[in-house]
């Protein structure tokens, strides 16, 4: 297919597709990477692009999320469209719906399970027969946890000859929140939950973007508890709904790569030991991040300083059936929610650019089941993440 550029940033004036665009502009400026800024208003990504010091020959391109000609018009463009374009559930389905006709590849930082559930039940038969790879939640929410995953099953069966049957996640230590569009999508999914409340089943179903496989049961991670596998009191991660469910579409994707009995949650280790630690516990599990105005808006966000402040450690357990134990550690060097998610995505879609045949690719992926290897090399070289096995 002949396109015009390797990578069009859609929704480019945002405050997280503005770190996109600064971050291809600083690190990609060689000319080898060809990509062009999309949003709305030519006047404001004009502006975007000189505040960030990109090239001032840096292509624009207007298209609106409820304009579907427009939508059609820019994929026709692009190898890959990077979209920070949320809540998706009501600015994203055109866009899909677009790329998948078109066989343009298309990346996001979507953690909305029912709409995720809605566009595979909606498109992947068109991505498939015209080669688009679709690949949902390219950030925070879900690279590092379903990489940090894969990255422990195949170290389990390189070890062991087989994969681990029951794997823990767990985030030891993270410092910067997730994002304003992450807050976002949330309170539109609880929204259309209110609404539907048929919606409820398949949020709470730990396989609802595996269609037709129903698996063993799964651990909720919604209450306290002390866990021994880390010697410490956990607590509720809230990113866990939509990570866990990413890591089983992995294995679904995959022909079951983990094993049909595999069971997998994810928590966050409490400050504190003993009767402190408990209290940790108890407390993070009756906060509500998203009562009030707290937290930042979607538009809004840290500072630069704030960003490279930021960090997170995340550390994956695997129990072997005979008892033995195989773990895997993920590092980042940013904030969860900005500065690494933005460098994630970025690395993704040059991943499916340079390193991803698109030749009978199409479908709607995770990025664990179309582009583990190559995109944790990437992110190692380029993104500041470490993953390391044992």
């Amino acid at each position: 297919m002949a396109t015009d550029f390797d990578i069009i940033v859609y929704g480019a004036t945002g405050f997280t597709g503005r770190l996109v665009a600064e971050y291809l502009s600083a690190n990609y400026a060689d000319g080898s990477l060809t990509w062009a800024m999309g949003g709305r208003s030519l006047t404001k990504l004009g502006q975007v692009r000189d505040e960030i010091g990109a090239h001032p020959d840096t292509p624009l391109i207007t298209a609106n999320a409820d304009d579907p000609a427009s939508l059609d018009a820019m994929v026709a463009r692009a190898k890959v469209v990077i979209s920070t374009v949320g809540p998706y559930q009501l600015y994203g389905s055109d866009l899909v719906a677009a790329c998948s006709k078109a066989g343009t590849a298309y990346v996001d930082l979507c953690g909305e399970p029912a709409w995720m559930r809605a566009m595979i039940d909606a498109h992947e038969a068109t991505a498939k027969s015209s080669g688009a790879r679709i690949v949902f939640s390219c950030g925070f929410d879900s690279i590092p946890f379903d990489l940090g995953v894969w990255t422990l099953q195949q170290t389990a069966v390189a070890k062991h000859g087989k994969p681990a049957p029951r794997v823990k996640g767990r985030v030891r230590k993270m410092q910067g929140g997730f994002s304003g569009g992450t807050a976002a999508s949330l309170k539109a999914t609880l929204a259309a939950a209110a609404r539907d409340p048929g919606l409820i089943k398949l949020l709470t179903n730990p396989f609802a973007l595996a269609p037709g496989f129903a698996g063993p049961h799964q651990p909720t991670g919604m209450i306290p508890e002390y866990d021994a596998a880390v010697g410490a009191w956990v607590a509720p991660f809230i990113m866990a709904p939509i990570n866990t469910k990413n890591v089983h579409r992995t294995n679904f994707l995959t022909d079951h790569s983990f094993g049909t009995d595999f069971v997998y949650d994810e928590m966050m280790i409490a400050p504190g030991i003993g009767e402190m630690g408990k209290a940790a516990a108890e407390a993070i599990a009756k906060i509500n991040p998203l009562a009030g105005d707290k937290g930042p808006k979607p538009g809004e966000g840290p500072s630069k300083a704030e960003r490279e402040a930021g960090f997170y450690d995340l550390i994956f357990i695997g129990d072997m059936a005979n008892g033995d134990r195989v773990e895997c550690v993920v590092t980042g060097d940013r904030d969860p929610g900005y500065g690494s998610t933005s460098k994630m995505i970025a690395e993704a879609a040059i991943c499916l650019v340079r390193d991803v045949a698109s030749e009978d690719k199409g479908g709607i992926w995770t990025a664990g089941a179309l582009m583990a290897e190559p995109l944790k090399k990437r992110l190692e070289e380029h993104a500041g993440l470490t993953f390391v096995a044992n």
